[in-house]
């Protein structure tokens, strides 16, 4: 699964500041939704005394179980389940975390409420992904590649819009933390197995934004290479 390669996802200095922002305690039980390869999953296994990934993709699933079995961390499990109807009860959890996912849900508030649910009052919800730009033209341009590239992309908010959903459902803002993820046009294109005539208009259109500025991207060329950068930003936030 060329996704789960990808080296921004498996990278262990990104994933060991989620968790630095997180900062649970040894005795937590927590949660990640939409956990993919697992690797977030298992840095907080690392730490913490019960980490539960969920994920709808069964390959996925089966990828985060080796490697959960090559890391020999036995406080970590992984199941099927929808995020937007978690099999948990209420306040199960004392952190809910889930990164780079939020874009592909079609009802992100619906994640985040059942995010708040299966959360202890007091508790953390940790949410990473990436954010477009605050206007919406600009925005909708974004989207409009991402979509090509990868039909599973909904919507990417911007970090009002994403901080808005996380009020609306309750929680208080405990850190904000920006950053960006350097990506090499073609290498992007590949992990989602894009089909080359849809490719070459998404590079079409990088290379229109690398013109005229029309959207946060900011392509560039490198060395021959088509670029761009990708904002991210990861909100910890508690349950109140």
């Amino acid at each position: 699964m060329p996704f789960s390669q990808t080296a921004s996802i498996r990278d262990r200095a990104r994933l060991q500041r989620l968790v630095g922002a997180v900062s649970p305690a040894k005795s937590a039980s927590v949660l990640d939704i939409a956990t993919g390869p697992g690797y977030v999953a298992l840095a907080f296994a690392e730490v913490c005394r019960e980490v539960i990934g969920v994920d709808l993709t069964p390959g996925m699933l089966e990828l985060a179980e080796t490697h959960r079995r090559q890391r020999k961390l036995s406080n970590a499990s992984f199941q099927s389940a929808v995020a937007e109807k978690l099999p948990f009860p209420a306040r199960r959890f004392d952190v809910v975390v889930s990164r780079l996912a939020l874009h592909h849900f079609r009802a992100p508030a619906r994640v985040i409420t059942e995010a708040v649910r299966v959360c202890r009052p007091g508790g953390t919800i940790a949410i990473e992904d990436l954010v477009a730009s605050e206007h919406p033209r600009r925005a909708a341009y974004q989207d409009h590649i991402e979509k090509l590239r990868d039909p599973s992309h909904t919507k990417t908010l911007s970090a009002t819009g994403l901080k808005r959903l996380l009020a609306r459902a309750g929680l208080e803002i405990q850190s904000l933390s920006s950053s960006e993820l350097l990506q090499d046009a073609e290498r992007w294109l590949s992990t989602s197995s894009t089909p080359e005539p849809v490719a070459r208009k998404v590079r079409a259109l990088l290379m229109q934004d690398e013109k005229h500025d029309l959207s946060g991207l900011c392509p560039f060329h490198s060395d021959g290479r088509l670029q761009f950068r990708h904002n991210t930003l990861t909100v910890v936030a508690r349950k109140i």
